[in-house]
């Protein structure tokens, strides 16, 4: 996955900002999410990113792949990433 290039993303102190250049608008994500997308940025499959999330995280493997399957789609629907 790849984020159009107008969409830049900045380290924060809490996690990642991303901001939309063509819109203006912006999404905070927090520690959790940022390690989410920094791995769909690295190419890491999302099931192999929610068995990280199982094994740092007291959560189950199907809640951890809901989540990212939803942190997916929500870039997706925003149109912060590329074709």
């Amino acid at each position: 996955m790849q984020l159009r290039e107008d969409v830049s993303v900045v380290d924060t102190d809490y996690g990642k900002v991303l901001l939309d250049g063509s819109t203006g608008e912006y999404w905070e994500l927090n520690p959790t999410g940022s390690s989410v997308l920094a791995g769909l940025l690295d190419g890491t499959p999302a099931k192999d990113i929610a068995d990280a999330l199982c094994a740092e995280f007291d959560v189950d493997a199907d809640r951890a792949q809901a989540d990212v399957s939803a942190l997916l789609s929500a870039l997706r629907d925003a149109r912060l990433v590329g074709p």
